[in-house]
């Protein structure tokens, strides 16, 4: 573990709570935070926009690893990237943060909480939050969304950067030594990343090199 941390509480002191998991880097963090404060979870892996599939196999197997650390249960969900393309359909080119974000952030946090809702989580949660690459209120705007439908189900919108999340998520990942993803997941990300590296004269990204060291 690292530095002593905040005692959390859930919305309402309800539990357990499923947290949806992007990586283990963004992860690790908001998993040590909850068994610090005694918050019941089960980690909720569906990231079908994560491409190609070794870069998908390596991010899910770093999370399993640690989700297995802690004793942690770990729900391994669906790979279905043919419906994350029709959803992000005529969003291709959108920026980082835009319309194509959210539109994959409502539909990582839809099958979220259906689990949840079909499975007694009254609490759901997210790792993608803790990123400084992402917009908090585009994430936690998603959540609120995703809940909704379930009138027994709040999506937590804490944020986990503060009171030193976002610096104990690196250190956690260099400890770790966790592999380090060097885009966000999908495809034009993928595309956009390598295109910046080239006109930056940088070499393009290889999957499974880069890891987070002390």
């Amino acid at each position: 573990m690292t530095s002593k941390r905040e005692h959390l509480t859930t919305p309402n002191n309800q539990a357990p709570v499923l947290m949806h998991s992007c990586c283990a880097p963004c992860a690790a963090e908001l998993m040590e935070a909850m068994v610090e404060s005694k918050i019941p979870y089960s980690i909720f892996f569906y990231n079908p926009n994560i491409h190609p599939k070794k870069e998908y196999e390596i991010r899910k197997q770093e999370n399993i690893r640690f989700a297995q650390k802690h004793n942690i249960d770990f729900i391994d969900a669906d790979y279905d990237t043919d419906n994350w393309f029709e959803r992000t359909k005529g969003q291709e080119y959108e920026p980082e943060r835009g319309k194509r974000c959210t539109t994959c952030f409502d539909m990582r946090f839809e099958r979220t909480a259906l689990y949840a809702h079909e499975h007694g989580f009254p609490v759901i949660t997210s790792s993608l939050g803790i990123s400084r690459w992402k917009n908090m209120e585009q994430i936690n705007d998603c959540g609120i969304r995703a809940a909704k439908p379930y009138e027994s189900l709040t999506y937590w919108t804490y944020n986990w950067r503060k009171k030193g999340g976002a610096a104990r998520m690196y250190t956690i990942s260099k400890e770790e030594n966790f592999y380090q993803q060097e885009y966000c997941g999908c495809v034009y990300s993928l595309r956009d990343t390598n295109l910046w590296r080239k006109k930056t004269n940088r070499k393009t990204i290889r999957f499974g090199e880069a890891f987070y060291s002390s």
